[in-house]
């Protein structure tokens, strides 16, 4: 038995076509995005104001990290971790940022093959005065804010003033990001929602902001907690992403989380939204078993969103530790001929006084019964060689960007 809970079989015939259809290598790839787990900073790091940053790195050396399964799936290969560096069971490498830019949209779209030249505009002193005055307009209500804050800042900030006059909290980060914050108990969720619907229209199709997220919380004044109720709505991606290319194919591509929202529903077959990274790994579990075939593509946001944002270091590690825990019940689900592909989409460096991502490499950890042991795989310059990669698998390349590393990973059986 391999150490995926299966025997080992014969790698699937590659290059053969039976009516014009590439047999797959691999006839599952499952992607995991563990948001802002970034290696170590970029060689561009200093012009976004990240350098220095490490988020894993800088998380092991103040945690003594218990992440048995990432260690063997080649992760220690790529980080200084504590203890012996066990041999990796599959391929392990690092891969570079060439998009302009450091948040999540950028990051996946990137890794499904799309390259931004020039970032999504940021607003370091707020929204524009004549979009403010439209937004609230529109939705007839005053807001509050408009400014740059973290999430938690600006509830202890304005939480109770929205509470009392019910103006929406709108704010920005270092991201291209409108954010809209209200108490469920003063702004239900669906006219939350409604209010991004019109934010969106302004600031995202008007303005060019990456995304608009809903960020409903519950609880009282000094007490208050955001729920799960969050909600992106983000620009369609300007070009086909590897998405478009599997879908258009009959492919089939599983969402979980919220890879659906980053590329505003397209090339989506179906979409398994999450409450939190454990809700997270039952959904992958369940897609697991009954996904027959195609691209599983989920995301971990509590990582970035709970703790990275928060410079929570221990609260990041309590969580890399509890992911690992899962992460061998999902090596225990890959079939013969599936293909597993752990990454990130930038970093959020929390030992860092900054609360926002940093442009960090990202690991690329890949793992399957037919998957060399131990490949290195070197820096790769783009994330978009993973989705190259993908992309020669099910044979609906080549996509614009990315060097495909298939050849690299595929254990030749004699």
């Amino acid at each position: 038995m391999s150490a995926f809970g299966r025997a080992r079989g014969p790698a699937a015939p590659r290059g053969v076509r039976d009516a014009g259809v590439t047999v797959p290598v691999f006839t599952r790839v499952i992607v995991l995005v563990l948001d802002s787990l970034g290696i170590g900073e970029l060689p561009d790091a200093p012009a976004y104001g990240d350098e220095g940053s490490d988020t894993l790195g800088h998380i092991a050396a103040e945690v003594p990290l218990q992440i048995p399964v990432l260690r063997s799936l080649g992760l220690g290969q790529l980080v200084a971790l504590d203890g012996a560096t066990p041999s990796a069971i599959g391929a392990y490498g690092r891969m570079a940022e060439v998009s302009a830019g450091k948040d999540s949209v950028t990051g996946h779209w990137e890794l499904m093959g799309l390259v931004l030249d020039r970032p999504f505009p940021t607003f370091p002193e707020g929204f524009p005065v004549a979009l403010i005055t439209e937004f609230e307009r529109r939705i007839g209500r005053a807001t509050l804010g408009n400014v740059v804050a973290s999430g938690t800042e600006i509830l202890t900030r304005l939480g109770a003033e929205h509470m009392r006059t019910g103006s929406p909290i709108v704010y920005t980060s270092a991201d291209s990001v409108f954010q809209i914050a209200a108490h469920e108990d003063v702004i239900p969720v669906a006219e939350l929602y409604r209010m991004c619907e019109v934010a969106f229209e302004l600031a995202a199709r008007g303005a060019g902001v990456g995304r608009v997220i809903a960020r409903p919380f519950i609880g009282s004044p000094g007490a208050f907690v955001r729920t799960a109720n969050r909600h992106d709505y983000a620009l369609d991606p300007f070009k086909d992403t590897l998405l478009d290319c599997l879908t258009r194919r009959g492919v089939p591509v599983t969402s979980i989380g919220k890879v659906a929202d980053l590329f505003a529903g397209r090339g989506v077959t179906r979409s398994m939204p999450t409450s939190s990274d454990a809700d997270g790994v039952t959904k992958l579990q369940v897609a697991m078993s009954e996904v027959e075939e195609g691209l599983i593509f989920a995301n971990f946001v509590d990582f970035d969103a709970l703790y990275g944002h928060r410079n929570d270091v221990a609260g990041y590690a309590a969580n890399l530790e509890r992911f690992d825990g899962h992460l061998s019940g999902v090596l225990l689900q890959l079939r013969p001929h599936d293909l597993l592909m752990v990454t990130a989409d930038h970093g959020n460096d929390p030992s860092t006084p900054s609360t926002d991502h940093s442009r960090e490499y990202v690991p690329l950890l890949v793992a399957g019964a037919t998957v060399r042991a131990g490949a290195d795989l070197g820096t790769r310059s783009s994330f978009a060689d993973l989705g190259q990669t993908i992309a020669e698998n099910f044979g609906v390349g080549p996509l614009a960007h990315g060097k495909s590393f298939l050849e690299d990973i595929v254990a030749h059986h004699s």
